[in-house]
């Protein structure tokens, strides 16, 4: 069973890293501030407001801010400024034995799906496909904190992972499976394909969503997933929403999920709020899982996180 970092409670720290892109001070700081209002304290690490072009800082000095928070015992959540480009990079740098004996919440999606599965991966970590810290503004729906404070505040079990109630799950291939969850962003995921931090999908249940990508570029997403087994691997598929992806040649992101996916005759879900998207349910990777694509339901069958 994978390790579930301890509760999150009001009052507690949280460490702040810059993982990948930079992202503007003025949004930091007023994001920030959100956080010390509903009562959380928060430390910085040396490079989150650092501008190194296309990521924040050297690949080295990221991984130290990631490491110097899991090795901080006053620190009990681990929170990524954003996404953006080039998390992949710091994986070298990383100390994996000591983020396992020094389990704590970590949370975040887009180009952090890489490093969300490779903590669980290597260091059997449960991380937490949900907010980062663009998201704590007040704009940002009601759904998507309690979907965030659900898993990492609370020890409820099973959990029901529900869209918000004007947006259906849908089954396109009916079945019923269990297992632990991975996945993510798929720009994030093949990126990492042919390096040793590739996902593991074997006996596993696989999420995916993605934003901005032409339908050629989701075809290619796919074909390079199928191609190197991880559909063949995996128990079943989750699909969440490609926000803003353009038809191309007549076909839409739905016909390649009709056309590529359903074919497999793997339980297959479709229409998870997640991510990239307005509402974003929060997923806790690692963790066991119920998909009955038959009912239509997803359900986190154990605690994602112990006092």
């Amino acid at each position: 069973m994978a390790i579930r970092p301890p509760l999150l409670k009001r009052g507690d720290t949280i460490g702040l890293v810059t993982l990948g892109s930079p992202l503007d001070a003025n949004t930091i700081n007023t994001r920030v501030q959100f956080l010390r209002n509903i009562g959380f304290n928060i430390v910085f690490g040396e490079h989150v407001y650092s501008h190194g072009g296309i990521v924040a800082a050297t690949a080295q000095q990221r991984a130290d801010d990631l490491m110097n928070m899991f090795s901080d015992p006053s620190v009990n959540m681990i929170l990524a400024t954003r996404g953006g480009t080039g998390v992949q990079t710091i994986l070298p740098y990383l100390n994996f034995e000591v983020i396992r004996h020094n389990p704590k919440i970590i949370s975040g999606y887009s180009d952090m799906t890489v490093l969300l599965n490779t903590l669980y991966q290597f260091s059997n970590l449960i991380t937490f496909h949900s907010l980062m810290l663009i998201d704590f503004r007040p704009e940002t729906p009601v759904y998507n904190f309690n979907q965030f404070f659900e898993a990492t505040s609370t020890l409820i079990s099973p959990r029901g992972i529900q869209n918000p109630s004007d947006i259906a799950l849908m089954g396109l291939v009916p079945g019923n499976v269990t297992g632990p969850i991975v996945g993510g962003n798929m720009t994030s995921l093949v990126n990492a394909i042919g390096t040793p931090y590739e996902i593991n999908t074997k006996g596993k249940i696989l999420f995916l969503e993605e934003t901005h990508a032409p339908a050629t570029m989701i075809f290619r997403y796919l074909t390079q997933l199928s191609m190197s087994g991880k559909f063949e691997d995996c128990l079943g598929i989750i699909i969440g929403e490609c926000t803003n992806c353009p038809v191309s040649y007549g076909t839409t992101y739905e016909d390649l999920i009709t056309a590529l996916l359903v074919p497999l005759r793997k339980p297959l879900i479709v229409n998870l709020t997640t991510g990239h998207g307005f509402y974003k349910s929060a997923i806790p990777i690692g963790a066991n899982v119920n998909l009955n694509a038959t009912d239509h339901t997803l359900t986190v069958l154990e605690p994602t996180v112990s006092l």
